[in-house]
């Protein structure tokens, strides 16, 4: 069995240059239209043409400080890849994944804690991909310590911010009735206007 060795530091890293050229396909999801090439401590990945990506999957309530795009961009939609194809394919572990990913972002200048922020955060969320598995748990004490530092500072204004969120919801549905009553009833009153369509308001938070 052949042996897979480390490329030195200075080849780890995005192509140079690294376009991030996308089409947008719904509200949430992105399709690549460049591939985009990056080099791994042990192996090289290129992320294909059409391979889809949300970019850095950031609940609402912490956009923030951590907002779906920025310098972590191109991490972010290799670390989609990575997950969606890779993984599935049984060409990478959850847990290698993430590590890639993380040191993509130191690669990119992502300041020390913001990248292990979100480390902590996919791996959480690898929970639900992968289960509790050894790996996980062996990872869990680097996890906490993340949490237990940063989430005295960004939990209570994100948890205004969801509050803020739920009252707009709440706003938007009482302000859509009235609306809705006139788009509905105006034409049965005789009122002569050009009927104009009434969005109804959106139930999701990811937009």
């Amino acid at each position: 069995m052949g042996v897979t060795m480390e490329v030195p530091e200075s080849d780890i890293g995005f192509d140079d240059p690294t376009v991030v050229d996308v089409e947008q396909v719904d509200d949430q999801d992105w399709r690549v239209l460049t591939p985009i090439g990056y080099q791994a401590r042990r192996e090289r990945f290129v992320v294909p043409v059409d391979a889809p990506t949300d970019f850095a999957s950031v609940p609402r309530m912490f956009v923030w400080l951590l907002p779906r795009y920025g310098r972590y961009t191109k991490a972010a939609i290799l670390h989609d890849y990575l997950w969606r194809i890779k993984v599935p394919a049984g060409d990478l572990s959850l847990k290698d994944a993430d590590g890639i990913f993380r040191e993509a972002m130191r690669q990119l200048g992502v300041p020390f804690l913001r990248r292990w922020m979100m480390w902590a955060a996919v791996r959480i969320g690898a929970l639900k991909k992968g289960g509790l598995t050894r790996e996980w748990l062996a990872q869990l004490p680097r996890v906490l310590l993340i949490a237990i530092v940063t989430l005295p500072v960004v939990l209570p204004p994100g948890l205004l911010v969801l509050v803020g969120l739920v009252a707009f919801k709440i706003l938007e549905g009482i302000v859509w009735v009235p609306l809705k009553l006139g788009e509905v009833l105006g034409p049965r009153l005789g009122i002569r206007r050009a009927p104009k369509r009434v969005n109804p308001p959106s139930l999701s938070f990811s937009t």
